[in-house]
């Protein structure tokens, strides 16, 4: 028996800006979508974030900052490169209480809090796909990395990802999406193709 594919939903690069954008009147709601755009710039899964401390936070090869960290999962290493949306949050949150007091990187609630808010988040942003906070590790590794010509290889060490096949599922997703893109154009190519027959060009 074939083990079926397991669904990875991702948000494309127009909704996450939707929700990078949206103005929240509730401070918690704000920090959920912080968390959650923080993860998916940097593609760790919720137990890592929940325990990431800013000694894992370091100055890498580049003279950049970087997350350098053990997997719980798997316990393998895992190094991430900070991009600037990350940052950003990284300082906005830097003098919150909980942080502080526990060494914590950001202020992240419970997973089921957490995936709470995120379907507020979702709804208000007019986002119709099922949101969790795992949707934001499948959205680093497709629309994040992949997308952008970042080399599964490279995309499956910052997942922490042990076999490359693992990462592949991704790339999978985004070879339905360029047929699903490449069908609109298709589409288009014909109906100008027909309608130039009908002139003199």
């Amino acid at each position: 028996m074939t083990k079926r594919e397991v669904e990875r939903p991702f948000l494309s690069e127009d909704e996450l800006n939707r929700i990078i954008d949206k103005k929240f009147l509730m401070p918690r709601m704000s920090q959920v979508r912080d968390i959650f755009i923080f993860c998916c710039y940097i593609g760790l899964a919720y137990a890592d974030v929940k325990k990431l401390t800013t000694d894992e936070i370091i100055t890498g090869i580049d003279g950049e900052k970087w997350i350098w960290t053990n997997r719980q999962k798997t316990e393998s290493a895992t190094r991430i490169p900070l991009l600037p949306p990350a940052l950003e949050i990284i300082d906005r949150h830097k003098n919150d209480p909980q942080c502080l007091n526990q060494g914590r990187v950001l202020p992240v609630l419970s997973n089921q809090k957490m995936n709470s808010y995120l379907k507020e988040i979702a709804d208000g942003c007019d986002i119709k796909k099922k949101v969790t906070f795992h949707t934001a590790r499948h959205t680093f590794a497709t629309t994040v990395t992949l997308t952008n010509g970042v080399p599964i290889e490279t995309v499956g060490k910052m997942l922490g990802h042990r076999n490359l096949k693992t990462t592949q599922h991704y790339a999978k997703i985004l070879d339905l999406k360029v047929s699903e893109d490449m069908g609109v154009l298709r589409a288009k190519l014909k109906g100008s193709k027909n309608s130039s027959k009908g002139g003199d060009s």
